[in-house]
């Protein structure tokens, strides 16, 4: 083991946030996963950025950038030890102890200290070399069956516009009725402390299963609403019974049977009420904007044909994410050998 700041020059950026240029030439790296852009560049190195505050995260890049003020810098000093590659590899993996030694208020951040004190493997460069390859093979995979994912969820996307049109204008020229005649939303209620379970009855929140419950709140399939979060707004398909925490509400009475609960749990995830987030530091929505959309009425066999291809969709994204799974579970026992 090595101290990583014992190989490293370590330095931050200089800038504040609003630096950015929309059109600008070079990247402009920040506390966000994505970088910016900018106009002007103060480095041009091999190095990895890492976010100082916030929900750290690690990036390697080589090339012109510039950075924000509360992102460190991290170059090798002698490329013929340390290869920026494997250093971020490594770092990668140490996020989550940075993570975990992040301090401060809202918003954590981290010292110099936690990075220059990092114990690093330090192994031959031959075997760095090996280790990012490694690692480099199964990451190139991991992102093709997203890519592959991503492109199924598109292709749905797409032939739903192509059967139905635009729902908010209603395009194709539908029958229609606002939600309030559709159906009726109900809040969830929190499940106490000392009836969350590792099984049982499926609790529900905004973002799929909390936890489990020895008790049932609604006994039919039924769709949930993210509420409160930055999955607020997110709706699941899900099947009774079951229990909706106060995280989350859900359709509680059904109005109008020429509506298929799947098609119009589809037709909400088109629509895409996570933008009707209001704009405080906790997100939420409220049932008012599912009330009052106007949602598109198609015969019954329409809506039939497209479930149907949805379904298909649906058993080839889940073969690609057990790929996916059993590649992720590869790549971290990977990373757990070579680093820890």
């Amino acid at each position: 083991m090595a101290k990583l700041g014992d190989y490293t020059v370590i330095k931050t950026g200089k800038l504040d946030a609003n630096a950015s240029s929309e059109n600008g030439k070079y990247p402009f790296f920040t506390c966000s996963v994505q970088p910016l852009k900018i106009d002007t560049y103060s480095y041009d190195c091999e190095c990895v950025l890492v976010a100082g505050n916030g929900d750290l995260n690690v990036k390697y890049y080589n090339g012109k950038f510039d950075a924000y003020q509360r992102t460190y810098i991290i170059e090798s000093v002698d490329k013929s030890v340390l290869t920026v590659p494997y250093m971020y590899c490594f770092l990668d993996k140490y996020v989550e102890t940075l993570r975990q030694q992040s301090i401060g208020g809202v918003i954590k951040y981290i010292k110099l200290g936690n990075l220059t004190d990092a114990d690093i493997p330090l192994h031959s460069v031959e075997n760095q070399n090996k280790i990012v390859s490694n690692l480099n093979k199964v990451t190139d995979l991991i992102n093709k069956r997203k890519q592959q994912l991503e492109k199924l969820d598109e292709l749905v996307k797409s032939r739903f516009i192509e059967m139905f049109g635009d729902v908010r204008t209603n395009s194709k020229g539908f029958k229609a009725k606002k939600g309030v005649e559709l159906f009726k939303i109900s809040n969830g209620k929190a499940v106490p402390n000392d009836k969350r379970f590792e099984n049982g009855i499926p609790a529900y929140g905004g973002n799929g299963i909390s936890w489990y419950t020895d008790d049932v709140l609604y006994e039919q399939d039924t769709i949930v609403i993210g509420r409160v979060g930055f999955q607020s707004g997110n709706v699941h398909l899900v099947k009774g019974p079951i229990w909706i925490t106060d995280n989350a509400m859900y359709i509680s009475e059904f109005y109008d049977d020429s509506l298929s609960l799947v098609f119009l749990c589809e037709m909400m995830e088109q629509i895409d009420f996570t933008k009707q987030q209001d704009a405080g530091d906790l997100k939420k929505v409220t049932q008012k904007p599912f009330m009052e959309m106007k949602y598109i009425l198609p015969p019954k066999n329409l809506q039939s044909n497209y479930i149907a291809f949805v379904s298909q969709t649906d058993k080839s994204k889940q073969q690609i994410q057990q790929s996916l799974e059993k590649l992720e579970t590869l790549k971290k026992s990977l990373v757990q050998e070579y680093f820890g």
